[in-house]
């Protein structure tokens, strides 16, 4: 059980006063941390003096705030462990997470799934070089559960440019990054054991976990602030005390323009969580799939493994952000050891990775004809361009403006998410509402929006959203929040 201490609490709820009852602002305060997703499900919260000291309250005040969250259905007490965090509608924690499919119908805007078209001229150039390299794999047997030599070699040059000595050998080449996060979860954990990932965190992540029988272990990141937004967002103390307490198996994290909030983790905090790793005996899995994407000449402060210092590091990669979604070429990067009985596990599983498409994927990587720099500047035109549209048509909705990813993490002015992703979908626009990256159905007040489309299309988009949010509040006493032309 996760035990969330007074000042932790004290820290998330930030500027929470406001007018009317102290109490009643309080349980509000609470509430919508639950929902959003930042105190997870089953935690314990602080004893009832313990946070009255921390907010320098009256435990009375605290009380009376407690009373009211377990009125609500967002408390429950058990005997010897304090006020448990609950949800009143339960019946939604089993909803499905992951996979949004993507729509198919001409004419509808798709906004669930963060990922660009291929660059095209760099993708044929690189298909055409494997076809002529085909022929000479073609005399071998194909198998390689590593992967193929001349893509393992590039890969690991990446990261020795970068000033992290790395071997081909402690490389595995795999069908992306979720297909790497898989065979750490089949080799590392068993079913039952404790995975500890932010929140929110990649909802694919989430759904895999699941499958594999783990037990989430959310950790809330904070609210970024402006040009500021990479400051303060993972609390390193609540990171360490959990990985301490609960003893995860592994933690998977995403430090470099993180999915979906687009924050960056800062180099100290890198170095501090990998020390927590070492020190609590877990492996810590840093997936940088979005690493290349940084935006306003922004760049990562370098790959984790860059922070290790013993082995519990273990990096993700893939093109299927930076270049192409279709071409499915990831990595890991472990030890040599590690990487070994990786191999051995994936030879049972799917034996290899197609020839062809690592031959694609390592010309990709050797091309240096700056396909990279032209994808970030199209991506910083349209992410403005999404900016622009929604500020001026949702003046009510608030976010932080990433440097770096693909989407923005919009907070709604309430808990309408799911109700405004369905009522969407009428309007022939699909977006991926808060609880898909949540570890139970919250962050309601969420929304991720994408800035991966075409710019006329992002205004369309944003338009039609403003249709469907209208509808959304139809039959409530809220005010929309929206501007509709």
């Amino acid at each position: 059980m996760r035990i969330i201490s007074g000042p932790q609490l004290a820290r998330q709820l930030g500027g929470w006063r406001g007018a009317g009852s102290a109490y009643v602002t309080l349980a509000d305060a609470i509430a919508l941390l639950i929902q959003d997703g930042r105190l997870p499900l089953e935690a314990r919260l602080p004893a009832e003096r313990e946070l009255a000291t921390a907010l320098r309250l009256s435990r009375t005040t605290v009380s009376a705030a407690y009373q009211r969250l377990r009125a609500d259905g967002y408390l429950h007490s058990r005997r010897g462990s304090g006020s448990v965090v609950t949800r009143p509608d339960d019946d939604l924690i089993g909803q499905q997470i992951g996979w949004v499919a993507a729509p198919t119908r001409a004419g509808v805007l798709d906004l669930a799934i963060a990922a660009l078209p291929a660059s095209q001229p760099a993708l044929d150039r690189a298909a055409r070089a494997a076809v002529e390299l085909l022929p000479r794999h073609g005399r071998k047997h194909g198998y390689d559960p590593a992967g193929l030599p001349e893509l393992r070699a590039a890969v690991a040059d990446r990261y020795t440019a970068a000033g992290i000595p790395t071997t081909a050998a402690e490389i595995l080449i795999t069908n992306g990054a979720q297909h790497g996060l898989d065979l750490l979860v089949r080799l590392l954990c068993r079913p039952g054991e404790r995975v500890l990932v932010e929140g929110p965190t990649y909802p694919n992540a989430l759904a895999g976990l699941a499958a594999h029988g783990c037990r989430v272990v959310p950790v809330a990141l904070g609210e970024g602030d402006g040009d500021r937004g990479d400051l303060e967002v993972w609390d390193t103390e609540m990171f360490a005390d959990t990985m301490r307490q609960s003893t995860p198996a592994l933690s998977y994290l995403i430090p470099d323009f993180h999915n979906p909030t687009g924050q960056l983790m800062p180099g100290p905090t890198r170095a501090a969580l990998a020390h927590a790793a070492r020190r609590t005996g877990s492996y810590l899995v840093a997936d940088e799939s979005f690493i290349d994407l940084g935006l306003d000449g922004v760049s990562s402060p370098g790959s984790m493994a860059g922070y290790d210092g013993g082995e519990r590091v273990i990096c993700l990669g893939s093109l299927s952000k930076s270049h192409w979604g279709g071409l499915r070429v990831g990595w890991i990067r472990a030890s040599a050891p590690l990487i070994r009985r990786l191999a051995d596990t994936r030879a049972v599983i799917d034996m290899s990775q197609p020839v062809l498409e690592q031959l694609v994927g390592w010309q990709l990587l050797l091309d240096t004809s700056g396909v990279l720099e032209e994808r970030r500047v199209l991506l910083a035109a349209r992410r403005d361009a999404l900016v622009a549209a929604l500020r001026a048509t949702f003046p009510a909705w608030s976010f932080t403006v990433p440097r770096g990813g693909l989407a923005l993490w919009v907070r709604l002015e309430a808990p309408i998410s799911s109700a405004l992703a369905a009522t969407a979908r009428r309007h022939d626009v699909v977006v991926a509402p808060g609880p898909r990256f949540g570890a139970a159905a919250v962050m309601e007040s969420r929304l991720r929006i994408p800035y991966t489309l075409p710019e006329p299309d992002l205004r369309e988009a944003v338009a039609r959203l403003a249709l469907a949010h209208g509808q959304a509040f139809k039959n409530t006493d809220a005010e929309p929040g929206c501007r509709v032309a």
